[in-house]
């Protein structure tokens, strides 16, 4: 089984300082796999190993500050086989819409994929799109909310979180598997694999194609902080009553 799986290096959100107008500071933010990517590749390598004979292979697509060799291994380091990237200003900052369109064409140049698992969403703008785009761009059946993946001949058994019930079905292969948070902890990368992994094959390129946003970003900051009250209470039954009241009344 051939296995893709579509992630994001994104900037670390405790790297990133925020101004006094609100605007977002990244420049001494580092770049690291987005923490529901994390979970994904996870799942693609548990999944791998279940089905036998199988290989993973990670497609990314973000500005040239990607192409990096940390990020790079600690990408590899956790159950991948291969990566295709492609790393380029021209394909930085895109929309779900135009990620999705690089996305296809990275899964293209892999070849022959049965499944392309996907996280819930990007660390960054979670907009929970690029999934169900891809899988349009690329003609091929799609589900989200996955806890569990089962490999069978030529489909998948997928059993899906929903908010009142839980849901199995059976998905032909090839397709679009985005999975949920909760459904692998990722694994920690010990020195032996991060050694093992600048050994394993990269692919990085720049963008073969104009991708055009289709949605305009007019202004992105962070929200204002809300005035918070702090008040201190000795220990006793009073302050347990005044204690429930305050927590009654903000309800």
């Amino acid at each position: 089984m051939k296995i893709a799986v579509a992630i994001k290096v994104v900037p670390d959100d405790q790297d990133i300082q925020v101004a006094a107008d609100g605007s977002l500071d990244y420049s001494k933010a580092k770049n690291k796999v987005s923490e529901y990517d994390r979970n994904a590749i996870e799942a693609a390598a548990q999944l791998a190993a279940a089905a036998g004979d199988s290989k993973v292979y990670v497609v990314t697509v973000g500005g040239k500050g990607i192409d990096d060799s940390k990020t790079k291994k600690d990408i590899l380091a956790r159950g991948a086989d291969e990566l295709f990237m492609i790393a380029d200003d021209a394909a930085a900052d895109l929309d779900a819409n135009a990620t999705a369109a690089a996305l296809a064409d990275l899964v293209a140049k892999v070849g022959d994929v049965d499944v392309i698992v996907c996280g819930d969403g990007s660390a960054d703008n979670y907009a929970q799109q690029v999934d169900v785009q891809l899988a349009a761009k690329l003609g091929l059946p799609s589900v989200n909310g996955a806890t569990k993946i089962t490999p069978a001949a030529g489909s998948l058994t997928v059993v899906r979180a929903l908010e009142d019930a839980v849901e199995t079905v059976e998905i032909p292969t090839p397709c679009v598997v985005a999975v949920a948070p909760d459904i692998a902890v990722p694994r920690i990368a010990g020195m032996k694999d991060i050694l093992a992994a600048g050994k394993k094959p990269m692919d990085v390129s720049g963008a073969a194609s104009a991708y055009t946003n289709t949605l305009e970003v007019v202004d992105c900051k962070a929200p204002e902080q809300a005035a918070r009250a702090c008040e201190i209470v000795d220990a006793g039954d009073e302050a347990t009553a005044k204690i429930v009241a305050a927590i009654k009344a903000a309800l």
